[in-house]
Order: structure tokens, then C-alpha cells, then sequence
């Protein structure tokens, strides 16, 4: 596996101050998977390269704990999460923009090109070009045959790639660490929380304004759904965007705030009503329902779920969790979640509450939600808020345009009616459709909230 950087820069040379490496002899690593030696084949004051060679021990990929069963694989070879993992190990400094020797050359964007033999990318050079060019680069690659010797095998997923652009290193470094793991899809190593925080450091000033954000975002993460709208949620609060709970301008003459106040007002009412004990928050997010729950002494256990951890951490900041009463303490704790998987923890509660969340699932797991919820939490009472699209005209906002550039879907009144009627009846709940804030004369309320009960 080999990755070469090169310079024109001059002194080119200079590249050995920025990489923390001598060029006058070759660096060498030990990395769990194997090798990495770093060398330079040119080093002249007109052109320099480093070259990054990783040694995969596949013999020890088998026998090891990992995900590969036989010794024949193509990861010695190809550009992946091995190599990112060098990166990190050989040029954190440079990846951090820091040079001891060189501080305002960090900083500063010099020519230079990285050089790739070998890039899977399924998608074609397409791909390539729609991940690389947005950030300036000129894209180079030749599409790699299965066998030199047998052209009738026809091509390969593979490419020799060579990216050129006037660049710091930190940003170079930085787009190679997060879109080659994009291009490979297949990590060598489970991934959990930790994975979001580093794709957010290594995209920070890029990653946001990046057109095909979301695709990277899916793409390093492996597509797991809880990550990925963990760094989408976490990346759309950046740089002062909206929450996925915020809501739209409202006309000069409604606050801000006021309907989303009285959307959990009605759902902490309901629960109220409902009678229940032991209640769920279900997509809690930054624990607003939470805090009215707990005000309520009838309420003595309280659950909130979310499928971010970042959001449970904000509302674990929010409810001064640590802080509270141990008689407070003990009625109420955070769980991490997904509401598209069934879960025992959140069976034998008297009502749950989901208060717009339902339309930030993506509409071809509504079916799932709708088991994990109705089918195997199957609460007694389930309060359900979401938009009522009609009313987005009121807002002023064009004809299917959503609220927010989270929301995958917003149902109008008899859209919501007929699903609430089809969840119910095939799960032996009854329901009831209640108005959320000003009911406009056409238009209907802004939001809609479904009780239903068995």
C-alpha cells in the first residue's frame, strides 16, 4: 500500500519540516497490522516526495480478532482504513497544522499532489471527482484492469488516482483521512461513538459546506443510521444553523417560541391525563418534555431515549442530572436508542411520548417504527406530535418545501388520520387527532398530535 506526497514548493525540502521527518532517511513504524516506513525518493530544492509505504501483515489479519477469515484479501494493497490509521500514527503533527520549525508554512497553501496506485471506488470515477473537485483539487485517475495479461476480464473497482491543488497539508491530509474510508466502505475495525468525534475534527472548515456531505458522512460512518444522524444533527448545529426541533418564522405577531411551548405543553398534559406512572420520552433530544415530566410527582419513573449521544448529553446537561436530589435522581435516566429497532427496555411502560420525531424517519422505515413502538413496546398510551404540512403556507414557506432539512416527510391532516387509522386498527389501539396552536381557518393548526390508547 503506498500513498506519495509531493512539492514544488521552494524549498521543496521544506516538506520534511511540515511532515516531522527527515528527509535524509527512512522512518519506520510498528503498527498492530503491520509496518509503515516512511522515505523520500526525491528530495531537491525544485521537487520533493515523501512516499508512505504500509506493509499489511495479512497472515495476521486471520489470525488475529478481526473480520477476515482467509489470506487472500486485498487490504495489503489497497487504500483503506490501514492506511488512515498510519496517517494518524506518522503525521499527526502535520494533520494538526503545527510545524515547529516551519509555523506560517503550515498555515499556507503550497503546491502539492498525492499520489494513490491503487483506490477502490465502486462508483466510478464520478465519485471520485464529486468528492475531490468541490475541494479544489484536479482529479487524475486511470481505471485499473483486473489483469494486465487478460483484457478480456475486463476492469476492476480499483483506480491510480493522483489529486493536484494548491493546498496547506493539514487540509490535504485531513480529506485524505475522511474520504478514503468513503471510497473503501469497509473499515477494519467496529466503529462506536469515538468515530463521529474524529470524522468532525478531521472535517472541521470543509466537511460542512461540502455538497456531498451527507454521503460522506454515510459513507465513513458505514452507513450506521444512529452515527449518521448523530454527525449530520451535530455538523446542521454548527455555525449557528437550526436545531431539528426548531420551527420556521411565524408571523411578527407569534413569539418565536410559543408554538413549540405549546406543542410539549399539550404532550405533558396528555401524559397527565392518561394516568400513566411509568412514562417513556422517546427522541427526547435536549430532555425539554423530560423537564416538565419531572415536575410532575405522579410520574415515578421517567425514560428518556435518543438515538444521539450527543443530544442525551445535552439533555443530561439541561436536567442537572448530577446535581439532582437522590429522591429526583432515581425517577428519571437516559438510555441511547433507536426507535427502528425493538427494544425489551422500553416494554411494560403505561405512555410514551414522541413529540416530532416521526418525521425524521426516512418513510421506508415507518413500518419498523411503527413495530418497535405499537407491536413490542405497545405502551398503554402513545402521544404523538408531528407538522401539519398544510399549515406551512401560513409560514410562508413555498409548496413542498419541509420545516426542516432534516424532516424526510410531512403528512397533511388526512394523510396523518389515515396512517393514525392504519397503525391503530392493526394494533388494537384507538385514536384520537387534537389541533396544536392557532388553528388557521384553511390551513389548520400548525401541528397535529394523535393520543392513542388501548
Amino acid at each position: 500500500m503506498l500513498l506519495t506526497l509531493t512539492t514544488t514548493h521552494r524549498p521543496a525540502t521544506d516538506l520534511g519540516y511540515l511532515l516531522h521527518k527527515n528527509p535524509g532517511r527512512a522512518h519506520e513504524a510498528d503498527l498492530t497490522f503491520g509496518r509503515a516506513t516512511v522515505v523520500f525518493p526525491e528530495r531537491t530544492e525544485e521537487r520533493c516526495t515523501a512516499a508512505l509505504i504500509l506493509e499489511v501483515d495479512a497472515v495476521g489479519l486471520v489470525r488475529g480478532p478481526g473480520r477476515f477469515d482467509q489470506y487472500v484479501n486485498d487490504r495489503p494493497y489497497v487504500a483503506s482504513s490501514y492506511l488512515c490509521v498510519a496517517l494518524k500514527g506518522l503525521f499527526s503533527t502535520a494533520m494538526a497544522g503545527r510545524s515547529k520549525d516551519r509555523p506560517e508554512l503550515a498555515q499556507t497553501p503550497i503546491p502539492l499532489e498525492a499520489g494513490l496506485p491503487c483506490v477502490p471506488c465502486r462508483g466510478g470515477e464520478a465519485v471520485l471527482r464529486s468528492l475531490f473537485e468541490p475541494l479544489g483539487y484536479e482529479v487524475e485517475s486511470r481505471h485499473l484492469p483486473l489483469d494486465d495479461r487478460f483484457p478480456e476480464w475486463g476492469q476492476s473497482s480499483l483506480y491510480d488516482v493522483r489529486l493536484r491543488a494548491t493546498v496547506t497539508l493539514q487540509a490535504l491530509l485531513n480529506h485524505l483521512y475522511v474520504l478514503i474510508p468513503v471510497l473503501d466502505r469497509d473499515k477494519h475495525y467496529w466503529l462506536d461513538g469515538n468515530e463521529v468525534e474524529k470524522l468532525l475534527r478531521a472535517g472541521e472548515g470543509w466537511l460542512n459546506d461540502h455538497p456531498a456531505k451527507t454521503t460522506i458522512v454515510r459513507g465513513y460512518l458505514e452507513r450506521s443510521a444512529h452515527l449518521t444522524r448523530e454527525a449530520l444533527t451535530r455538523l446542521s448545529t454548527q455555525d449557528g444553523e437550526p436545531d431539528p426541533d426548531a420551527e420556521p418564522e411565524e408571523p411578527a405577531s407569534e413569539p418565536k417560541e410559543r408554538l413549540h411551548d405549546q406543542r410539549l405543553a399539550a404532550a405533558a398534559e396528555a401524559l397527565v391525563a392518561s394516568g400513566a406512572s411509568r412514562v417513556l420520552d422517546l427522541g427526547c433530544g435536549e430532555g425539554k418534555v423530560l423537564t416538565l415530566l419531572l415536575r410532575e410527582k405522579q410520574f415515578k419513573e421517567i425514560v428518556g431515549m435518543d438515538v444521539s449521544l450527543a443530544w442525551l448529553d445535552r439533555a443530561e446537561r439541561r436536567l442537572k442530572l448530577d446535581r439532582l436530589p437522590p429522591s429526583q435522581a432515581e425517577r428519571i435516566r437516559l438510555i441511547h436508542g433507536s426507535l427502528v429497532y425493538r427494544d425489551r427496555r422500553l416494554e411494560g411502560f403505561d405512555a410514551a411520548a414522541i413529540v416530532e420525531v416521526v418525521e425524521h424517519l426516512d418513510p421506508e422505515r415507518l413500518v419498523a417504527f411503527e413495530r418497535c413502538v405499537f407491536e413490542s413496546a405497545r405502551p398503554r398510551t402513545v402521544v404523538l406530535t408531528t407538522p401539519n404540512r398544510e399549515h406551512n403556507a401560513v409560514f410562508g414557506m413555498e409548496a413542498g418545501a419541509v420545516r426542516h432539512s432534516d424532516h424526510r416527510f410531512e403528512w397533511d391532516r388526512a394523510e396523518f388520520q389515515a396512517w393514525c387509522a392504519r397503525v391503530a386498527g392493526a394494533h388494537g389501539y384507538s385514536f384520537e387527532i387534537r389541533p396544536v396552536g392557532p388553528e388557521h381557518e384553511e390551513h389548520g393548526p400548525p401541528s397535529q398530535m394523535a393520543v392513542f390508547t388501548r
